[in-house]
């Protein structure tokens, strides 16, 4: 999962610190291991030497001053990229593919065209896998095998989702 266009989404959402950004990540993508301070800060400092956030300045509060951070122009372009652009299928897609699914609902694009985009290049994938399968020998069968039944289990995830779109738009606040 990439760090940096998460955090991007959620700064589209509207402009936050980098402690209301930890606190969203990890209550909204629930990972099994919550981002840690010194990412975000490192995060929100890459993204604002590339020009994809700008700082609107600092704010006082209980501990040190706090910037307040907004997505350009260039982030925007640059997080509708990353979110049109299908995951290559690997282990793990899921998440990735989750936290795609919650910024698009966030932010008004089409969960469902995503979605449909990763059908499209699940079954990509599983078209070459059994071309490979029926040229391959007993051992390239089986790899393909297991890659296609991990294929086929991702696209049930797809179909489950997609029917449970406008449920999850409900808890995402869309």
């Amino acid at each position: 999962m990439s760090v940096s266009r998460t955090l991007l989404g959620l700064i589209e959402t509207g402009s936050s610190h980098g402690y209301d950004l930890k606190r969203a990540h990890d209550q909204i993508f629930r990972s099994d291991r919550p981002l840690a301070y010194g990412q975000v800060y490192a995060t929100l400092a890459r993204l604002l030497r590339n020009g994809l956030v700008s700082a609107e300045g600092s704010e006082a509060g209980s501990g040190p001053d706090r910037k307040r951070y907004s997505i350009t122009d260039a982030g925007v372009s640059d997080l509708e990229a990353w979110l049109t652009t299908p995951e290559q299928p690997a282990e793990y897609l899921q998440n990735t593919l989750y936290t795609k699914v919650v910024l698009a609902l966030m932010s008004d694009r089409s969960a469902a065209g995503l979605l449909d985009a990763q059908r499209a290049e699940h079954l990509k994938a599983m078209r070459e896998f059994n071309r490979r399968k029926r040229s391959g020998d007993l051992a390239d069968q089986l790899i393909c095998d297991h890659a296609l039944f991990h294929l086929e289990a991702d696209l049930r995830w797809l179909d489950v989702t997609a029917s449970r779109l406008a449920e999850l738009a409900g808890q995402v606040g869309r």
